[in-house]
């Protein structure tokens, strides 16, 4: 379940894009640059920067548990779980069939 800090952070990250999408397209139209290819500029960096952002946000909100043995590749990635489901797989993870002690 998505928390209101987080579909916060999407509205902004969006209204950032934007905004900075809508500056570069002011500087480039100093140039002389048709408006077809401005709109399609301001399209690509709102598109760029709105995905870059995105990726950001979700990295903070995941948390990986791994295995630690050297070696294996086993891992879990969650995101907007409770601590009660955080721990479970991090269990899993430290106990899964692959695993020797």
């Amino acid at each position: 379940m998505k928390s209101t800090r987080h579909r916060v952070l999407i509205v902004c990250a969006a209204a950032f894009s934007a905004a900075l999408a809508v500056a570069i397209g002011v500087r480039l139209s100093g140039y002389g640059v048709p408006p077809v290819l401005l709109l399609a500029c301001c399209l690509s960096c709102v598109a760029t920067f709105t995905s870059l952002l995105f990726r950001l946000i979700s990295a903070m909100s995941t948390t990986t548990h791994r295995c630690g043995r050297p070696g294996c590749d086993f891992s879990v990635s969650l995101t907007h779980t409770d601590s009660a489901e955080n721990r479970r797989w991090q269990e899993i993870a430290a106990h899964h069939p692959h695993r020797t002690h």
